[in-house]
């Protein structure tokens, strides 16, 4: 097969949702060595909860017509990340790859982000090469870690959840949200990811206070449709206050995602980068424990919210 395909790149369609999931599934799962590469992810969905967020952009590879490829790029206001980036197995090698990177950089020098990111096979010098090209540097490895709540574990306090909340209450714990990790790193804005969370019905947000005010939020998606499936508990995204305490405040968010979870019968899956030691050895001390690691690449090397005395969970699969 010729290397210099005739390739176009445009947005993905709607229509194109169920071929985009099924190449995702496909590309990942042979890569990985999966019996069935099908069985991939099993019930989660990492496409279709993307595509319709108004934060997202997911970018489409096409070959006389058909989907071939596709590249994901979700936006945390002054942060953004891509992935996942696949490409149809009978077409690796051919440059497809870089074909959908060159307009992501485009479109992230558009977006203004001080910082992007993305999550990769660690041991795979191919993909780390691949993403060097575009100014991506390799930084500390992100974990992948989940745990399995029990009856003698979890705390009798019931969450707060934001879906339960007034109209006039939800927006306020939103900016409170917002507050946090412009703190953390500033112009950091997970304000349309919780929006779309609430839209969809494809998780919940878990708050937790002292005396009014918010100490912590976890973005926990979960339920049909969503990224978590019906099997898990997926925190793709958790931020404790930082400052004095912080700690405290992260073991807290930590107890009521264990309640989230628990409630629903579920484990928890969480991602966690390295470079926030504390953080990871609660996490480690919580109960979690590493399924597998990547690492998080940069542009510009710079630490943004991967710091020591950051307490923040997340995840740029």
């Amino acid at each position: 097969m010729p290397k210099n395909l005739s390739i176009k790149i445009g947005p993905l369609k709607e229509s194109d949702l169920p071929e985009a999931d099924r190449i995702m599934r496909l590309a990942f799962g042979t890569f990985l060595g999966i019996p069935d590469p099908m069985n991939f992810m099993g019930d989660r969905n990492f496409i279709a909860p993307r595509f319709h967020s108004k934060h997202v952009k997911v970018l489409a590879a096409r070959l006389d017509g058909r989907l071939i490829g596709l590249n994901v790029a979700t936006r945390w206001g002054s942060f953004a990340f891509f992935g996942p980036l696949v490409v149809l197995p009978e077409f690796w090698d051919k440059g497809i790859a870089q074909r959908l990177l060159a307009p992501t950089m485009k479109l992230f020098d558009r977006w203004g982000l001080r910082c992007s990111g993305l999550f990769t096979f660690a041991h795979s010098a191919k993909h780390v090469g691949l993403y060097q090209k575009f100014g991506y540097w390799p930084c500390y490895l992100t974990a992948l870690m989940t745990r399995t709540p029990d009856a003698n574990t979890v705390q009798p306090d019931r969450p707060t959840l934001l879906s339960t909340m007034t109209r006039t209450q939800c927006d306020q714990a939103i900016a409170a949200c917002a507050k946090i990790t412009n703190k953390i790193d500033k112009g950091l804005d997970l304000t349309a990811e919780i929006g779309v969370v609430l839209a969809q019905r494809t998780g919940d947000i878990v708050l937790t206070h002292t005396r009014g005010a918010l100490d912590a939020f976890a973005i926990c998606l979960y339920g049909p449709g969503s990224e978590g499936g019906m099997k898990t508990c997926y925190i793709k995204f958790g931020a404790a206050r930082g400052g004095a305490g912080a700690g405290d405040r992260f073991d807290r968010l930590l107890d009521a995602c264990d309640a989230f979870a628990f409630s629903r019968g579920v484990p928890v899956e969480a991602g966690m980068n390295l470079a926030r030691e504390d953080a990871f050895r609660r996490m480690s001390a919580h109960g979690f424990r590493p399924m597998t690691q990547g690492v998080a690449m940069l542009r510009p090397n710079i630490p943004g919210f991967n710091r020591p005395d950051v307490y923040v969970i997340d995840d740029w699969r």
